[in-house]
């Protein structure tokens, strides 16, 4: 029975030089009698980290790093010619596809020779190799397909092996949805907990059947290999570029003859757990043991062929820690920013895909191809993580913004075909222009401040990417307070003007200023909230327009406005449907949650505070850096004077408006039809003038008994338990209380005890936890002074610059919390949360008089009007290919027992998703 080791080599250049004396035999195949040894050269090319993708693959700024990936490339391709035995395998084709596109077609025909042949192998095969605990599952799905495509277009192969060896912790959403349910036959990966390794090293359980999903079972797991040590070869044999390992010398002649004690090392270092024509030639000349020019797939049918048994792995890797003080849980919040900004483009991607496939594919014209490739390499292990430098961030978000930009006149052109009454083939040339607003975030939407100021009315269509109908309450800025909002049968819609906070209007300004240049040129100060019904897959149109002296004056409500100062009442109600929060008067705090529809009644608190980030000159040096969280003391964030709520009322939604400090404010909503909170934040610049890095969260607390556990999202899909201060695999020494407890949240984080369950999703990857019973916290932002020592070099402080005069970084985000009876918060997680990814789509244009819906088409369904999908069943792909074929993707959002009701088989009649085609 063969015994099978394997050797993960890092190349950064050539493989091997070739000697002109003497004939290295490399054609050693797998002995059944002897250990057999598995030399695996293989790419590991960062699409981006220290350097910017561009700058990786030409070699420029090498005085940051050395790298050259044409160079690996060439060298790689031009060494497997010269042997037809040596092996290697490539990693990101985002790399790989440059590359190729620079080939001759000579080499072309070459290079397919060495796929057919088995000498150059893909493994993984997505555009990179992406993280594990910050992108979201539809993100890593496309990038992945984007990379298999092209390997499938021009080499006729599709991957079998997952090849994570890199990313820093391990989602079971990899194990079974990017893994098995991918066709990948194994799973091989270096980062794994310092602690679960030695036990694993110990008891020989490295090789495992990953179990990832509940609900699939069996049908979904794994062979997984974890590497013995890290992605790099045994000490002494590492051949980098500058490295000091010696090399084997087999010159007689010559006095530093060493193939013996080189051979001796070798033997000794494969027991234990290139220049590689010589190490091939000289060890199995030796005979000890048998050493060959291998792949991943190679290795894994060796495995298979065994027959042997392993043990069942369940859950996930996380977290991730490489040394006692050593969590990488601060990476789950690092750059919230290009988190928040990765996530709202993915959801427009998806929405442009679903408006381009009803407007029909046009060879010529805008695509989504450019955002496509953009969003991609921004799932990189340091990418989407937040743990490159700041130069290659900046390089992802003007990748994305540029493939937004074209995406945005596919949106465009999409909607105005879709609305021309006249364009009955949808072919027909459209004359509507439309504009959207990617910084409506921060308040600025240029067509509905101008328009209406212009004595104009500001057509508005919205799109719903969702597979059933919505109904949301909509905020636009408005310049003009006198106006009124129709739906498409003409009828006046409920609407609320809700005034800008002082908070909103800073960063409004400043962050106008700093990505456009200049200051906004309309002053805003209202924000105009109607409510909107959408139908599924399909658009409304709502017609905003200053009202006319004729109108009745209570079409539209401006919002009353209390302070809470002075208040003679001890409480103070907000909300007026099923909602109700209450907060004391005098300090201003949120006290109870109240829901009459389901008479859950609960003690509520929410707090802000900070941990001060260790600076590494205590006796351990590891500080608090972009990778690692590293916390040196706890800071309750306490409001510097009493604080003063602002309730905003009106018929659609109230407001609180609370200012806790200079530097964090936060605005709570309550929905007259909805039955959460929505809590919006506003953090920065973190002060630092004080010489100490800060990481802020915020705590709900409540009076919940949930005996140290808490459940966390896995990618944006399958929740998992969590118990505070346990590991499922091993014995757990806890030396980082905080940072060991804390997880990736994609989704949500809920906790239960035996009649409550208190749920919070979120608008981005965060860190989360429940670090004390019947509480759950989130780090929203981290500024810190200290580099983590993890590579990166750079400290973790991000500025926003405006002319000369640079700040630290302000966020504006959301989550979303609420409490239900035990057993009833699925619904509101997975329906919610797909609504949060999924946003409404809003464009904008304008029309003179009032001809809008007699000479428009008002709403539109993509699918039969008769027809919702079901409530636990989500489109995730809805895309027109190249070659006219339609790609669909549906997802069941719930797993077994999550939902007495929704945890069911279901089924999607296809006719009526797509009732004008021909289902094949």
């Amino acid at each position: 029975m063969a015994i099978a080791l394997t050797f993960m080599f890092f190349l950064a250049g050539i493989i091997c030089a070739k000697s002109e004396y003497i004939d290295y035999n490399t054609t050693a195949r797998i002995s059944p009698d002897k250990i057999n040894v598995h030399l695996v050269p293989h790419s590991h090319d960062d699409v981006g980290w220290l350097k910017t993708v561009d700058q990786y693959y030409v070699g420029a700024n090498n005085s940051i790093r050395g790298a050259c990936v044409q160079n690996v490339l060439d060298s790689v391709i031009s060494a497997l010619f010269e042997d037809k035995n040596r092996k290697f395998i490539y990693v990101e084709v985002a790399f790989f596809q440059r590359w190729w596109r620079q080939q001759s077609k000579t080499m072309k025909v070459k290079v397919k020779e060495l796929v057919d042949s088995g000498q150059l192998e893909f493994i993984n095969g997505g555009m990179c190799m992406h993280d594990e605990a910050t992108a979201h599952y539809i993100d890593l799905i496309d990038q992945t397909t984007l990379g298999h495509q092209f390997i499938k277009d021009n080499f006729g192969q599709l991957p079998r092996v997952g090849w994570q060896i890199d990313p820093f912790g391990h989602s079971s959403v990899q194990a079974y949805l990017l893994g098995a349910e991918l066709g990948f036959d194994s799973l091989f990966f270096a980062r794994i907990d310092y602690q679960d390794r030695a036990k694993r090293l110990k008891e020989k359980n490295l090789e495992v059947i990953w179990r990832g999903s509940k609900s699939l079972g069996s049908s979904s797991q794994i062979f997984t290999g974890i590497f013995a040590r890290h992605y790099d070869p045994p000490d002494g044999f590492t051949f980098e570029i500058n490295d000091v390992s010696p090399p084997i010398q087999d010159d007689i002649l010559l006095f530093d003859y060493n193939v013996e004690e080189r051979v001796n090392d070798f033997v000794a270092a494969a027991l234990a757990q290139a220049n590689m024509d010589k190490f091939i030639h000289y060890v199995n000349k030796d005979g000890r043991v048998n050493a060959l020019y291998s792949t991943p797939s190679i290795y894994t049918d060796a495995k298979y062929a065994a027959n042997d048994k392993w043990p069942l792995k369940t859950e996930d890797f996380f977290p991730y820690a490489d040394r006692p003080n050593a969590y990488w849980t601060g990476y789950f919040t690092s750059r919230p920013a290009l988190k928040g900004y990765v996530r709202l483009m993915s959801g427009y991607y998806a929405a442009a895909r679903q408006l381009e496939f009803f407007k029909g594919r046009n060879s010529s014209g805008p695509n989504t191809d450019a955002l496509a490739d953009a969003l991609s390499i921004a799932q990189h292990h340091d990418a989407v993580s937040g743990t490159e430098r700041q130069h290659v961030a900046a390089d992802y978000a003007l990748r994305i913004s540029i493939g937004y930009i074209e995406a945005e006149k596919l949106v465009a052109s999409s909607l105005a075909v879709l609305t021309d009454s006249r364009s009955s083939t949808g072919q027909e040339k459209a004359v509507t222009k439309f504009q959207q607003c990617p910084l409506l975030n921060i308040s600025y939407c240029p067509p509905s401040e101008a328009v209406l100021s212009s004595g104009k009315s500001l057509v508005v269509v919205m799109y719903n990417p969702l597979g059933w109908r919505r109904e949301e309450v909509v905020r636009i800025p408005v310049s003009n307070e006198k106006v009124i909002v129709k739906d498409s049968g003409g009828k006046i819609v409920e609407s609320q003007l809700l005034p800008l906070s002082n908070g909103t209007s800073r960063i409004r300004n400043q962050y106008v200023k700093a990505y456009l240049g200049k200051l906004p040129s309309e002053t805003v100060k209202y924000w105009l909230a109607f409510s909107a019904t959408v139908p599924p897959l399909g658009f409304s149109t709502y017609i905003v327009s200053n009202a006319k002296p004729t109108d009745p004056s209570s079409v539209i409500s401006s919002s009353a406005v209390y302070k809470s100062q002075g208040s003679t009442s001890n409480s103070i109600e907000v909300g007026q449907g099923n909602l109700r929060l209450l907060y004391s008067a005098d300090e201003g705090k949120l006290t109870h949650y109240i829901n009459s529809r389901n008479q859950v009644t609960a003690s509520a608190e929410q707090s802000y505070s900070y941990y001060s980030g260790n600076d590494g000159t205590d006796k351990d040096p590891q500080a608090s850096g972009a990778y690692v969280f590293r916390p040196n003391a706890t800071f309750v964030i306490k409001s510097e004077s009493q604080v003063q709520l602002t309730l905003v009322r009106g018929p659609l939604l109230d407001e609180v408006h609370q200012q806790l400090n200079p530097w964090i404010s936060q605005i709570t909503r309550v929905y007259k039809g909805k039955e959460h909170a929505e809590v919006e934040f506003t953090i920065g610049p973190i002060p630092i003038d004080d010489g100490i890095g800060k990481e802020i969260t915020t705590q709900i607390t409540t009076t919940m008994k949930t005996n140290k556990t808490f459940y966390t999202d896995s990618n944006g899909r399958d929740f998992i338990k969590r118990v505070r201060d346990f590991r499922t695999d091993w014995d757990l020494q806890v030396n980082q209380p905080i940072a060991g407890n804390y997880y990736p949240v994609n989704l949500g984080i809920y906790m239960q005890d035996d009649d409550t369950e208190l749920s919070v999703l979120v608008d981005r990857s965060v860190g989360g936890s429940s670090l004390v019973d019947g509480q759950i916290e989130l780090m929203l932002h981290r500024r810190l002074l200290h580099d983590d020592s993890r590579g990166v070099g750079e400290v973790l402080n991000e500025t926003v610059c405006v002319q000369n005069a640079c700040e630290g970084l302000t966020i504006q985000g959301k989550f979303y919390l609420r409490i239900d009876h035990l057993g009833e918060g699925a619904k509101w997680r997975r329906t919610v949360g797909q609504e949060i990814y999924s946003p409404l789509l809003l464009a904008f244009t304008e029309e003179d008089g009032d001809n809008w819906m007699s000479s428009h088409v008002a709403t539109f369904s993509g699918i039969d009007p008769s027809y919702n999908l079901p409530n636990n069943i989500a489109i995730i792909t809805l895309q027109e290919l190249e070659n006219g074929k339609v790609l669909l993707r549906l997802a069941h959002l719930y797993e077994t027992g999550e939902d007495k009701e929704y945890s069911v088989l279901t089924s999607v009649e296809l006719k009526k998703l797509f009732p004008n085609k021909k289902v094949k």
